[in-house]
C-alpha cells in the first residue's frame, strides 16, 4: 500500500470494512498505515464521490454518527447501517464492537 496516496489508502481501508460492521475514523486511519490521522480519514470521506464506498460504516470513536443530527447524510447513514442489521439508536451504534484490529485478529482480544 506504500505506493498509494494517503487518500487511496484510507479509501481502501473503508472498502475493507465488512458489511454489518463498523470502524472509527482513527481505526480507519490506522488500518491505512496512518496512525493518529483520524481527521484526515474524516476529510477524505467528506470529499468522497463514489456512491459504492461503504462510508456509512465509519463512525466516531464513541459509536456516534458524526454528521449533524437530522441532516440528509445523518438519516442516510442511519438507514444504511440499519439495512445491514446494525442497531442505531439516537444516532449511536450500541452493542456492536468495531471490526477487529489486525492485532486482535492475530493475537486475540486484549486481556485474554
Amino acid at each position: 500500500m506504500a505506493d498509494k496516496s494517503p487518500a487511496e489508502r484510507i479509501l481502501a481501508a473503508v472498502r475493507a470494512i465488512p458489511r454489518g460492521e463498523i470502524a472509527g475514523y482513527g481505526e480507519v486511519a490506522r488500518r491505512a498505515g496512518l496512525p493518529g490521522r483520524a481527521r484526515l480519514a474524516a476529510k477524505v470521506l467528506s470529499e468522497n464521490t463514489d456512491p459504492r464506498l461503504p462510508w456509512h460504516r465509519v463512525l466516531r470513536s464513541d459509536g456516534r454518527v458524526a454528521l449533524p443530527e437530522g441532516s440528509k447524510g445523518y438519516r442516510e447513514q442511519c438507514q444504511r447501517l440499519r439495512s445491514e442489521g446494525v442497531t442505531v439508536v439516537n444516532g449511536r451504534v450500541r452493542g456492536l464492537k468495531a471490526a477487529p484490529t489486525v492485532d486482535e485478529q492475530v493475537w486475540g482480544p486484549a486481556g485474554s
